[in-house]
């Protein structure tokens, strides 16, 4: 016999009366499931307003503007982390050793490293493509524009939550 079913011998002892077993594997705790609460009704559930639209023409000036800002944005992320780079470089001493082999290797004395005068170059660079690619958008608007003419433009479905 199982021990766990016999009552203990000793009297001082106090033991709770065991559940009845159903066979071998029968667990030894039974669980007790929550009662079973009905959700609140509600009505029928409504889906959001659906509208197609069709986006026939883009203004070109907004997208310039738009392109503006994004692309400019863009730059700062871009030179904000270089910055961080130049400056873990400089603190790890990673640009004092490239400027000593530039001189050990070219035999040029007078190298060195300036990152005011490579960040003013990267501004001025970064402002120039700035203004390339957002023309680049300027002549995509107006070339969507003549397509959309054409073919009609692009369907959007808009949805409402609820």
């Amino acid at each position: 016999m199982d021990p766990m079913s016999q009552p203990p011998n000793d009297p001082s002892l106090v033991a709770e009366p065991a559940a009845p077993v159903r066979g071998p594997s029968a667990p030894m705790t039974e669980t007790i499931s929550p009662p079973v609460v009905a959700p609140a009704r509600r009505g029928p559930r409504r889906r959001g307003r659906q509208t197609r639209v069709v986006v026939r023409k883009v203004g070109p000036w907004s997208v310039f503007k738009f392109s503006l800002l994004f692309y400019f944005c863009v730059m700062l992320v871009v030179l904000l982390a270089l910055g961080m780079l130049y400056a873990i470089l400089g603190a790890v001493g990673a640009i004092d050793s490239v400027t000593r082999l530039a001189r050990d290797l070219f035999a040029d004395q007078s190298f060195e490293i300036h990152g005011g005068w490579i960040f003013t170059r990267l501004t001025l660079i970064g402002l120039a493509m700035v203004l390339v690619w957002s023309l680049i958008n300027l002549f995509i608007s107006f070339l969507y524009n003549l397509i959309s003419d054409v073919v009609g433009g692009i369907e959007v479905t808009l949805t409402e939550r609820r």
